[in-house]
């Protein structure tokens, strides 16, 4: 699918370079699109492309021994996709599909390396989301590692404004704990009114007695 330089342009990582440097980097990249379900890379991939969602919604994520899913990320637009993986040289370390219509932007890295790396607006730019990246994990891990699963609800959805609009199993999916788990911690939470029950999602009303659970 074809790019244009407005489009490049209008994206942050690139937003600063001129119109002879966008016409080169639009000759190293490529547009794809992917519908729902589909997959945009597998764990122990050749990592080739930097990758950046454009549209849509990508889950990261790892199938366990049990096979069961683990989410281990979301990204939205306009964010790097597994740049370290690309950077490093290895295969990617964990597997990629979309959970809606989308699409992601590709450039071809040692072509990329070549002519951009040295752009100082672009190292910046990069150093940046990987260091985003770093302050997930740490967050992930917790998530998963330190506190038990009522703090971790309670974490996840004083820090993310979308959670409660989330549907049950995809929220509980994320926080790796079974729905069943996830709807008996939120009935307790409305029993001691720290969250309402709204048609079918939920509301905090005291986020302070839930943030001492986590704190």
């Amino acid at each position: 699918m074809m790019l244009t330089i407005d489009e490049l342009k209008s994206i942050v990582f690139f937003e600063n370079l001129n119109e002879k440097e966008l016409k080169l980097l639009l000759s190293i990249t490529r547009k794809r699109s992917f519908s729902q379900g589909e997959i945009l890379f597998y764990e122990k991939d050749k990592a080739q492309h930097l990758t950046m969602v454009l549209e849509g919604v990508v889950k990261i994520y790892k199938i366990d021994p049990k096979n069961n899913e683990i989410i281990l990320h979301r990204f939205r637009p306009k964010s790097m996709v597994a740049e370290m993986a690309v950077f490093e040289g290895i295969p990617y370390p964990a597997s990629a599909a979309f959970e809606s219509d989308g699409s992601v932007l590709e450039i071809d890295f040692e072509k990329f390396k070549e002519y951009f790396l040295g752009n100082q607006d672009i190292s910046l730019a990069l150093f940046k989301s990987l260091t985003q990246k770093i302050k997930h994990l740490d967050n992930v891990i917790a998530l998963n590692v330190v506190l038990d699963s009522t703090a971790r609800v309670a974490k996840y959805i004083c820090e993310n404004d979308e959670a409660l609009k989330m549907k049950n199993n995809q929220l509980a999916q994320y926080l790796h704990m079974t729905p069943e788990t996830l709807s008996r911690i939120l009935k307790k939470f409305t029993k001691l009114e720290f969250v309402k029950k709204e048609a079918s999602s939920y509301k905090i009303t005291n986020k302070e007695a839930l943030t001492i659970l986590f704190e």
